[in-house]
């Protein structure tokens, strides 16, 4: 299937006023699952006849699955703005990296103006790093103390969430949610990334809470006493 031909009979229906459209996802990249849909990006002035500046919503085309992010130009940048302030740009990424299908000179625009935000990379700043150890510096607690498998199991996967977000951000590289987490700690350092996570996935979760206290000292060490949240 050409799912850029798909996508351009998506839009001409859906969204006809569309200026730019971008596929995102793993449609975009090339590398779709079984179960994949099609991420889809789309920004023009005219979407939206009740005068909205946003939409995400969900459709069945032509036997796909379409997940559509839909903006105005001020919209974007609104939201835009919003996933940089949270570390997570997920629609920067899918502008920049996704595949083309409507957008021209404005389409160029538009990510070189953004490409320089996100080379930029996160900026955290002390305070903020500082409630990350602190939180970090309660769950290795809490996964050394807890006795309940189940218990320990859920501290140890939220521990590795928390520390890979420090992680990143400590280097300057945008954070993720669910799978993306993991390749962005990958695509900081594979060897890194390794060390914090198998001991993780055999289920030594001594060894992956030493770690997880590596990972903390190397990022400033404990906060507990004395930190005013």
């Amino acid at each position: 299937m050409t799912y850029l031909d798909l996508c351009k009979r998506f839009i001409e229906r859906e969204y006809p006023a569309a200026e730019i459209a971008v596929i995102g996802g793993s449609t975009g990249r090339g590398d779709r699952t079984a179960s994949s849909d099609i991420d889809l990006l789309v920004i023009g002035d005219d979407l939206f006849p009740d005068g909205g500046t946003s939409r995400a919503a969900t459709y069945r085309f032509e036997g796909e699955v379409f997940e559509v992010f839909a903006y105005t130009h001020d919209g974007y940048a609104e939201w835009a703005r919003g996933g940089i302030s949270q570390h997570r740009p997920v629609i920067v990424h899918m502008l920049i990296e996704g595949e083309e299908v409507r957008g021209g000179g404005a389409l160029t625009a538009l990510r070189e103006e953004w490409s320089a935000k996100l080379a930029e990379g996160p900026t955290a700043d002390e305070h903020e790093l500082a409630l990350r150890r602190y939180v970090i510096t309660d769950l290795l607690d809490d996964l050394r103390d807890a006795t309940d498998e189940l218990e320990r199991n859920v501290i140890a996967w939220t521990l590795f969430s928390r520390v890979a977000e420090l992680v990143l951000l400590t280097e300057r590289h945008w954070i993720g949610t669910g799978k993306y987490l993991p390749r962005r700690l990958r695509d900081l350092d594979p060897a890194r990334a390794e060390r914090l996570a198998a001991p993780l996935l055999r289920g030594d979760l001594t060894v992956f809470a030493a770690r997880a206290d590596e990972e903390l000292t190397r990022a400033g060490g404990r906060v507990q006493e004395g930190f005013v949240r």
